[in-house]
C-alpha cells in the first residue's frame, strides 16, 4: 500500500449517503378506471420491494373502485367488474401499501400518473401522504438513453430493449416486475458514469441548472439530525422555513433534480445562506417551524404562512347575543377556522339549530325580541316572532354555550331528527344538504373540544418510544410545547424528565378555549399525544373531553361526509 493510499482523508457528504446497492426501492404500478386521478379510481395495485438487486417482497391486490369499469379498460387490462366484486376498498388497501413502502424510494414508470392516483387516494381517505422520495423511470430512461437507442421510452419498448424477464401486460404486478428489470438496467448504465448513491442519481437527472447545483455547499455545514431550516436572502431576510428529519439531506434536495417546484427554484436562486435549529424530535421541529412562520411570514411559504390568523365564532356581548365571526377567541368561542366562509356556514347552522337571533339591530336590556322579526318559516329570524325578554332569550344563549362547551348535544339530535323527517318525506336533496351541514358542525365542535381538552391541562409530561431505542419527551403547558428532549437507549429517563421540566418555558394562559396557544401548535401536540406508544409521565390533571360533546358523533359525521362525497362522485342518471 502506498503512503498516498494510507493517508487518512475526510469523506465528502456525498460519500456518506447510502449507496444505491443499499437503497430500498418499492416499484409500484397501478391499474385504474381511467386517466384522471381526481375522478377515476384505482382497480389494482402491484408493488415489488427490492434492495441490492434482489427482490425482498411483493404486494398485489385488486381494489374495488365502487363503480362499473369502462369497456376500454376491460379490453386493455383484462380486468372485469366481476373480478372486483369481493375486492377490498381503497380505504382498506392503502394503509397496507403505505406500510409496505415505508422508508423506501418509490419508483414508477411515468411516476406522475401512479403517484398522482396514490396521493389522491390518501386525500380521499383522509390519510397523510408520507414524504416519499420518488423516482420516475421514464425520466431516468430519457436521461440515460439516446433517441437512437430508444426512440420510445414506453415500458413495452424498454422491456424489448433490455430483454426483461417479465413482460408488461397492463396488469399491475407484471408491469411492476418489468419496471424492476428496467430500473436495474438503467442503474447499471449510470453506475458506469460514477453515480453510486440516490442523491447522486437524482442530481444526474435533468432540469438542474448549474447555479442551482452550485449552491449545494450551503448544506455542507448542516447536521444529519431533526430540526428546522431557514433559507435567507441577500438582505438576511428569511425566504423560506421548513422542517426535516435529516437537515443536511433535506436541504441538499433543493439543489438537485428532486426539486421541481418553480417557486422553490426561484427561492434557491435568491438564497445566500441556510440557518438551522436542531431539535430533539419531530414534534419540537414542527412547533418551532410554526413559531418561526409566525415571526417572519416568509414570502416563499404558502401553507401555514400566518399560523396566528384564524377565524372564530363567538357570541356578541349584548343583552340579546347573536353569533359573530371574529379574529379574537372569547371564552366560549368555536374554532379555529382557516377561512371566514366555513365559519359563517357553521355559525348559520348553530343559529338555526339553537334558534338564536340573526337580526343585527340593537335591543336594549329591558326590550324584547320578536315583534319586528318575521318567523323563520318565512325566511325571517330563527329566534321567531314571539316576543321574548332578555331573561327568556337567555335560555337559547345558554343552549348555544352548552353546545360549544360540550355540555349538551340536543341541537345535534334535533338536526338529525329533521334529516330523518326530510328523508321520510322523500325530500332527499334537502335532507342531504342538512346532513352535510350537520356533519360539518359536528366535526368543528369535536376539533375545538379536543384541542381545548389538551390546552386545559396546566402541565403534562409525555414520552414516546424512539425507533432506535430510548424515549422522546415533551413538556406541554396549556397546549404549548414548553420543553422537549430525548433519553437515548440505556440512559435513565427520569433525570432527563426532571431537567426538562425545570428548564421548561413559562406559560401565561388566557381564558380563551385554547388558552392563548396557536391552534396549529395545539393540533401538533394533540396528534403527537395520539401517536402509538405515547405514555403519560406526569400531569397536573387528566385529559378529558366533555361527556356530551361531539366526540361521540364522529362516526356519524364520518359516515355522513362519506355519503356526501360518494354522491358528488357518482354519475348522474341520464333522462
Amino acid at each position: 500500500m502506498s503512503s498516498r493510499d494510507a493517508t487518512a482523508r475526510q469523506l465528502t457528504f456525498d460519500e456518506l449517503d447510502t449507496p444505491l446497492r443499499d437503497t430500498t426501492f418499492v416499484v409500484v404500478d397501478l391499474e385504474t378506471t381511467g386517466s384522471n386521478s381526481g375522478d377515476d379510481a384505482i382497480t389494482e395495485i402491484g408493488a415489488v420491494k427490492i434492495r441490492g438487486g434482489e427482490v425482498i417482497g411483493e404486494m398485489s391486490t385488486f381494489v374495488d373502485p365502487g363503480r362499473t369499469l369502462p369497456p376500454f379498460i376491460v379490453q386493455l387490462t383484462g380486468i372485469t367488474s366481476a373480478m372486483l366484486v369481493d375486492a377490498p376498498r381503497i380505504e382498506q388497501v392503502l394503509p397496507s401499501f403505505l406500510e409496505f413502502a415505508r422508508g423506501a424510494v418509490l419508483v414508477a414508470h411515468n411516476a406522475p400518473f401512479d403517484i398522482g392516483f396514490l396521493r389522491a387516494a390518501t386525500t380521499r381517505c383522509d390519510i397523510a401522504w408520507p414524504p416519499f422520495q420518488v423516482l420516475c423511470t421514464v425520466r431516468l430512461a430519457r436521461r440515460v438513453l439516446s433517441r437512437d437507442e430508444a426512440p420510445s421510452v414506453k415500458l413495452s419498448a424498454l422491456a424489448d430493449l433490455f430483454q426483461v424477464s417479465t413482460r408488461p401486460t397492463h396488469r399491475a404486478l407484471d408491469d411492476a416486475r418489468a419496471t424492476v428489470d428496467v430500473l436495474h438496467a438503467l442503474i447499471e448504465r449510470v453506475g458506469n458514469l460514477g453515480v453510486h448513491s440516490y442523491p447522486e442519481l437524482v442530481d444526474y437527472l435533468p432540469n438542474v441548472s448549474a447555479a442551482q447545483r452550485g449552491k449545494r455547499g450551503l448544506a455542507a455545514h448542516l447536521p444529519r439530525t431533526p430540526g428546522v431550516y431557514l433559507f435567507r436572502g441577500p438582505s438576511d431576510e428569511v425566504l423560506y422555513v421548513g422542517t426535516a428529519v435529516n437537515l443536511q439531506r433535506r436541504v441538499r434536495g433543493y439543489f438537485t433534480g428532486s426539486e421541481t417546484r418553480a417557486r422553490m427554484k426561484e427561492m434557491v436562486a435568491l438564497a445566500t445562506r441556510v440557518d438551522h435549529v436542531e431539535c430533539a424530535h419531530g414534534l419540537e421541529a414542527g412547533v418551532r417551524e410554526l413559531r418561526l412562520l409566525a415571526a417572519h411570514a416568509p414570502p416563499y411559504n404558502r401553507r401555514s404562512k400566518f399560523p396566528k390568523r384564524a377565524w372564530w365564532i363567538t357570541l356578541t356581548d349584548e343583552a340579546f347575543p347573536r353569533l359573530s365571526i371574529t379574529r379574537r377567541a372569547g371564552r366560549d368561542a368555536l374554532g379555529p377556522f382557516t377561512n371566514r366562509t366555513d365559519a359563517t356556514d357553521i355559525a348559520a347552522t348553530i343559529t338555526e339549530a339553537c334558534r338564536l337571533r340573526q337580526c343585527t339591530r340593537k335591543i336594549r336590556p329591558d326590550g324584547v325580541h320578536g315583534p319586528d322579526c318575521p318567523d323563520d318559516a318565512v325566511g325571517g329570524c330563527p329566534a321567531g316572532s314571539t316576543p321574548q325578554s332578555a331573561a327568556q332569550y337567555s335560555v337559547t344563549v345558554d343552549l348555544t354555550r352548552d353546545l360549544i362547551r360540550g355540555e349538551t348535544d340536543r341541537p345535534l339530535l334535533a338536526l338529525r331528527a329533521r334529516i330523518e323527517d326530510l328523508a321520510a318525506s322523500e325530500l332527499f336533496e334537502n335532507a342531504a344538504r342538512l346532513r352535510d351541514r350537520t356533519a360539518a358542525l359536528g366535526i368543528a365542535l369535536r376539533r375545538c373540544q379536543r384541542l381545548a381538552a389538551v390546552a386545559a391541562i396546566d402541565e403534562l409530561v409525555a414520552a414516546r418510544p424512539r425507533d432506535e431505542g430510548g424515549w422522546e419527551f415533551a413538556v406541554i403547558r396549556s397546549g404549548r410545547l414548553a420543553s422537549a428532549g430525548v433519553a437515548a437507549r440505556g440512559v435513565a429517563p427520569m433525570p432527563v424528565v426532571d431537567a426538562l421540566t425545570l428548564s421548561a418555558e413559562t406559560v401565561l394562559p388566557d381564558p380563551s378555549p385554547l388558552r392563548g396557544a396557536m391552534a396549529d401548535e395545539v393540533r401538533l401536540v394533540a396528534n403527537w399525544l395520539d401517536s402509538p406508544g405515547v405514555r403519560i409521565v406526569r400531569a397536573t390533571d387528566g385529559y378529558r373531553e366533555p361527556a356530551r360533546g361531539a366526540g361521540s358523533w364522529q362516526e356519524w359525521c364520518a359516515l355522513a361526509r362519506g355519503a356526501g362525497e360518494y354522491a358528488e362522485r357518482a354519475p348522474h342518471p341520464r333522462h
